[in-house]
């Protein structure tokens, strides 16, 4: 509750940063012409020619392209907030969202998605961002959350929820988006778009029902925070995916995306000296890199070669292993499950050694954790303002340190202005 401002403006800035950073050099790295085969050559989107041009993809200009794909990069900062809220300097943030998107994103957009990047030409499928997004957003914000950790204060854990019925109205919001998020990606109002719309939809059905049933049977409770977790598993987990499997995949998919980041999350992180100690506030890195993970190896096993034509116009390059074994084709199943592994390693690779470095690069300009007292006070701390100024709280801000008294008077007592206790 005492992040409410905090983790609002946290996803408002990565926006608008996102967005002036794509257009100025984001873009072009990530889509542009090739300069490595992991990275795109420099240059900005805001030209009148170019913006007008035809996309290198779909028939529609640029500036189509380029918009779309900026919500997809700006998304990504966003999940990321989740795994350091609570601790992250917000001038830090600042800070690390242009470095991270510059350094990091771009290089995993372009090497994935680019026609000229390496895993793209290779075959590897990552139909809308299990792995560009998902897998990096959580190996990322795992690995900036573990620089921030403190062994001896792990103040993420115990975080009361702000408001439940309105998480229930933007779980719902997400729902609905993710129609745009999976659908948008063919370019076209077509089969393949109807077909990733309704397998989004049917993946994340059944993983909310798994995780609710394994809630309901281990802890005896039927939680609406746990149903809204496993939304979001399904989600992510049927992103790679979306347009090039069946329904009854999607099926499969969403009760491994319901059951095995539940059981990530509840057992093996409970038993886990590294996940204890790193405190990933949202859990973000079971919702988004073992979900993103999980979805874009059971891709390399059920994706349909006849469903991947349609995305990518190439029959015979994408054959999942399930139907290398049914048509005979077993070399090129065993190639697409290796290629998704391949995935796995180089975005999880990528995303540890540059956070890293973002952190460490962010750390030597500005702090990069709040002081043990901003972090005991919350939003007026961070912004000098509260989410609320009901039921009398809004007195509060004369008797915190930003008040203009010298000394103020608590329960009989005088406090210098700083040494506030609040009771």
């Amino acid at each position: 509750k005492k992040w409410a401002v905090n983790s609002a403006f946290m996803a408002l800035y990565a926006f608008a940063c996102v967005l002036v950073c794509w257009v100025g050099w984001g873009y072009r790295l990530s889509f542009g012409d090739k300069l490595i085969p992991i990275w795109g050559k420099i240059n900005v989107a805001l030209t009148e020619h170019y913006l007008l041009e035809q996309a290198f993809s779909g028939k529609f200009p640029n500036a189509t392209m380029v918009f779309f794909q900026f919500v997809f990069a700006a998304i990504t900062l966003i999940l990321i907030a989740g795994a350091v809220l609570g601790r992250m300097n917000f001038y830090a943030w600042m800070l690390f969202v242009p470095l991270w998107l510059t350094f990091s994103y771009t290089i995993g957009a372009y090497t994935i998605w680019s026609t000229g990047g390496w895993l793209a030409t290779a075959g590897m499928i990552d139909y809308s961002g299990g792995y560009v997004i998902h897998l990096s957003s959580g190996v990322a914000g795992f690995t900036a959350a573990y620089w921030m950790s403190d062994d001896t204060k792990i103040t993420g854990k115990g975080f009361p929820p702000n408001n439940i019925l309105l998480m229930l109205a933007g779980a719902g919001l997400l729902w609905m988006g993710w129609t745009g998020f999976n659908g948008g990606d063919p370019y076209a109002a077509n089969i393949d778009a109807s077909l990733a719309v309704l397998n989004t939809h049917v993946c994340a059905a059944t993983s909310l029902l798994t995780w609710l049933i394994l809630d309901i049977v281990f802890f005896g409770k039927a939680s609406v925070i746990g149903a809204v977790q496993g939304m979001i598993t399904g989600l992510v987990c049927i992103t790679p995916a979306a347009g090039v499997v069946h329904g009854w995949a999607a099926i499969i998919m969403g009760i491994c995306s319901g059951s095995i980041p539940w059981f990530t999350m509840m057992v093996v992180h409970k038993k886990s000296v590294i996940l204890q100690k790193v405190d990933d506030t949202m859990a973000v890195f079971h919702t988004h890199a073992v979900a993103g993970t999980l979805g874009g190896l059971l891709t390399g096993l059920f994706a349909n070669p006849k469903l991947c034509n349609l995305f990518y116009g190439k029959y015979g390059q994408y054959v999942g292993l399930f139907y290398g074994f049914q048509m005979g084709e077993y070399h090129n199943g065993f190639r697409q499950i290796g290629l998704q592994l391949i995935g796995v390693v180089f975005i999880v690779s990528v995303n540890i050694v540059t956070t890293s470095l973002v952190c460490l690069a962010v750390r030597f300009i500005v702090p990069l954790r709040m002081t043990e007292e901003d972090m005991e006070i919350g939003d007026e701390a961070a912004h000098g303002e509260e989410a609320y100024a009901i039921w009398g709280q809004g007195d509060r801000n004369e008797n915190s340190r930003f008040s203009t008294y010298n000394d103020v008077e608590i329960n009989g007592s005088s406090k210098a202005k700083g040494h506030v206790e609040m009771t």
